[in-house]
């Protein structure tokens, strides 16, 4: 079974596939173990294969942000979850 979507956090992971689900993804932008520009790489050939992505850079946020709560990442949970609802099968 394919998944509808896929939310990836602060990753340096680069594979995909050309039949990727639609992808989440959000990073901080001072992000020291994965930094953004990995994850902009795999956005940027995801898109040019026809991937639905939604790309989100969270400001004066590093790695591992959790919940977001009291970060400029905060609301990134609802986001998400709207992202994946809109394309469940």
């Amino acid at each position: 079974m394919t998944p509808s979507a896929i939310v990836l956090l602060y990753t340096g992971h680069s594979e995909f596939a050309p039949s990727e689900p639609p992808t989440f993804v959000a990073v901080g932008e001072n992000d020291g173990i994965a930094p953004p520009a990995v994850m902009e790489r795999r956005v940027e050939a995801l898109r040019r294969v026809g991937t639905d992505v939604e790309y989100h850079r969270y400001p004066a946020v590093g790695h591992g942000f959790g919940l977001g709560v009291g970060t400029k990442a905060d609301g990134w949970i609802e986001d998400a979850v709207q992202f994946w609802a809109k394309r469940i099968k």
